[in-house]
């Protein structure tokens, strides 16, 4: 299965995205079941040099679970001084956001994403754009 992870909102996303890669590609699980690469969401406009970095990529193979995803993105955005938010996307187009959620919250998400059953809202409930989630539990 390949995850699309972006950081909606940051102020430098691909000095970020490239953190987020270089975390993946360090963390034992990751390079064992997952491959995370830099990509771009949109082709270069043409005379560019070269695409504009906005996600990594991530092709989960069967032994990457959504806890060893969790524990991962959760211990990097500890390392961040603003704990940024991370939007994990699925190529059908569901979706999560996390953006205060504790190891175990971003867990329980990505594993109803990685399940194919997102939650209501399709995010942490800490969102104020939130419009799907009518009982703000996930």
């Amino acid at each position: 299965m390949r995850l699309e992870l972006s950081l909606p909102g940051t102020g430098v996303p691909e000095e970020e995205l490239r953190s987020l890669h270089g975390w993946l590609l360090s963390e034992p699980a990751a390079r064992r079941h997952a491959r995370p690469e830099l990509g771009a969401s949109q082709p270069s406009p043409p005379g560019a040099q070269g695409d504009l970095i906005d996600l990594v990529s991530l092709l989960v193979g069967s032994g990457f679970s959504a806890a060893s995803l969790a524990l991962s993105l959760h211990a990097w955005r500890a390392t961040r001084p603003q704990g940024p938010t991370i939007t994990v996307e699925r190529p059908d187009g569901q979706r999560i956001t996390l953006s205060a959620a504790t190891a175990e919250e971003a867990r329980l998400l990505l594993a109803s994403l990685v399940d194919g059953a997102a939650p209501a809202g399709g995010n942490d409930g800490n969102d104020e754009d939130d419009e799907d989630s009518d009982d703000g539990s996930a």
